[in-house]
């Protein structure tokens, strides 16, 4: 199949993606190391004789145009991947613990510094760090990976990569994709906090991890003005807070914490917020924003760049997608089978877009008929026994493992961005399993936010779920008899081709394909019209349009994969959003 390497427009750095990393949890301590580093690939069966094959620009995968590798480069799941770099330890960073951070590698791999193991990970989506205290000096240092990626020929999470890609299954990707960087901390230092606002008793909640039982100095502000100062003598505090804005995506108001601990300063920051389920004077279960009805109005988005794959090419890059979709007048952006970068949901939290969160899919190979056809027709399995296991690629106790260890993770990681207002763990039947149990434990680790427990289909029944979670593409929206919150959770998928724009010229994928600029618009229009704004007094509490951009075969995005054409009129698009309100 033939296929067009694009470029995006952002530019690319020869040290890519440097900003700090992580917003929600700052020091001064900061070295990144991404840039140019030594890469070999060979087969697993072959030994390794330290010659390597030339230069890829970290965090870019091999697979993708801005690595610098050639053309049609695959990791293939008997190969092993080999990273190299030499970088320099000015004198004084150094402090008591030193830590490297990996935002994502893909899938399994092992860190040495200066020929010392420092530790093994897996999990291709999962942020992980090492402490590497006793490898690292002062100097000139060596760091080594050596990675390996199964993509879907295991049960392994490998989200929509497949080895078959096509339509809706991307090309797989491998090895280091997110930022590499090292912080030292003193002995005493913060190892994480934890922050739950409470708009209903007027206080911040603040929960503390630290290395020593000392107290934890809180500084609370709105700018340079102090709002709140105060010790935590143990590992909690709860900061009463008055003359407060409610952080909302019409008014995304962020206050700045700092906390000290010993020598030890870490800045963050929070928003005043509430998310819950509430009734509307109809009588209908709808999403709440602040204890009143809120319709979310979303759109997907795989978070693909058809330079860098699943790595954005620059912080711009991220920034923009962000504001594209403000300003057509979404307040929600779905992150679809993804994980971003920190700094992605620190532009959101910035920007005013509340997000949902997908759990990253894994399993073995995926059968149409259970994830498809069955519910297609409205035919919903079972999800907890061990026939349904097997139906739903899950028979692999170890993946099942796998997921809620992984679901466990991202719910800490992500728990203090301020727009992260729903978690969504099993979507269209994509290795589902036990549903019902995992979402009340997901609930049990995070009462603050909402659920949609199974996107999509094989929905476990009124009273098993928060929600009615509809995907529709190609039958009438209409709503159904549900005391649950109705969400329309995908849908649209309209197409149109952008010639001198799209991955793959002969071959393309979409819901509904248009010819003109002029008729998708007046489809998408009319879509709106008379499908969706009709069926909010109808209970209907939230959409998510497919989607951001285009991915690969497929052409239903907002905008081109390379980011250059915008395909419909921002302010059309912001005239049917403005309408999409809850009367109450």
């Amino acid at each position: 199949m033939k296929t067009v390497r694009l470029r995006t427009p952002f530019e690319v750095s020869d040290t890519p993606l440097a900003e700090y990393p992580r917003p929600q949890f700052a020091r001064d301590s900061y070295m990144t190391l991404n840039g140019k580093w030594d890469y070999a690939i060979l087969r697993k069966s072959e030994r390794f004789d330290g010659n390597y094959q030339g230069k890829i620009l970290v965090p870019f995968s091999p697979e993708a145009l801005l690595s610098g590798l050639p053309e049609g480069t695959q990791v293939m799941p008997d190969d092993a991947l080999y990273y190299h770099r030499t970088f320099n330890v000015q004198s004084g960073f150094l402090k008591a613990r030193t830590f490297i951070h990996f935002g994502a590698v893909d899938f399994e791999c092992k860190v040495a510094i200066n020929g010392i193991t420092v530790g093994e990970h897996s999990g291709g989506y999962m942020p992980f760090s090492l402490d590497v205290t006793n490898a690292i000096t002062d100097g000139e240092n060596t760091i080594t990976l050596v990675v390996t990626d199964p993509t879907d020929t295991s049960y392994h999470t490998h989200a929509k990569q497949a080895m078959k890609h096509g339509q809706i299954w991307y090309t797989p990707q491998s090895g280091i994709w997110q930022s590499v960087w090292l912080e030292s901390v003193p002995k005493a230092y913060l190892k994480d906090v934890t922050i739950v606002p409470d708009i209903d008793s007027n206080t911040l909640n603040l929960k503390f991890e630290k290395s020593e039982n000392l107290p934890v100095d809180i500084l609370v502000l709105d700018g340079e003005k102090v709002m709140a100062q105060t010790v935590a003598a143990g590992n909690s505090a709860s900061i009463p807070l008055t003359d407060y804005e409610l952080w909302s995506p019409e008014n995304p108001k962020l206050y700045d914490l700092a906390f000290k601990i010993g020598d030890d300063i870490v800045k963050s920051y929070f928003g005043m917020r509430k998310f819950s389920w509430v009734t509307d004077s109809k009588g209908f279960k709808r999403m709440g924003l602040n204890n009143k009805p809120y319709f979310h109005t979303g759109v997907l988005d795989q978070g693909y760049w058809s330079d860098g794959m699943l790595t954005p090419p620059s912080n711009a890059a991220l920034e923009y997608d962000v504001k594209l979709v403000k300003s057509m007048g979404f307040n929600m952006i779905r992150k679809h089978i993804k994980i971003e970068p920190l700094r992605w949901y620190y532009h959101c939290d910035k920007e005013g877009i509340l997000v949902w969160q997908d759990m990253v899919t894994g399993g073995t190979k995926y059968k149409m008929m259970y994830i498809g056809v069955l519910a297609f027709l409205e035919i919903h399995i079972k999800d907890n026994n061990e026939k349904a296991y097997k139906r739903l690629a899950r028979q692999d106790k170890e993946g099942r493992d796998e997921f809620e260890r992984e679901v466990r993770t991202t719910m800490n990681y992500l728990k203090n961005c301020v727009s992260l207002s729903t978690w969504v763990p099993f979507n269209e039947g994509w290795g589902q399993f036990d549903s019902v149990r995992i979402t009340n434990d997901m609930k049990s680790i995070d009462p603050t936010r909402l659920i949609d427990s199974v996107s999509g289909w094989n929905d476990q029944g009124k009273g098993t779920s928060d929600t009615k979670s509809m995907h529709i593409y190609f039958k009438p929206i209409r709503m159904p008899k549900d005391k649950r919150c109705l969400v329309l959770s995908e849908f649209g998928g309209y197409s149109i081709k952008t010639d001198g724009h799209v991955f793959s010229p002969n071959k393309s994928f979409g819901y509904r394909i248009y010819k003109s600029p002029k008729a998708f618009a007046n489809a998408f229009k009319k879509l709106y019209e008379k499908r969706i704004i009709p069926n909010i007094d109808k209970g209907l509490s939230a959409t998510v349009y497919t989607q951001v951009s285009d991915v690969e075969e497929e052409i239903n995005g907002l905008v081109t994969y390379d980011r250059k054409v915008t395909k419909l009129p921002a302010d059309l698009v912001s005239e049917l959003n403005g309408q999409l309100v809850i009367k109450d």
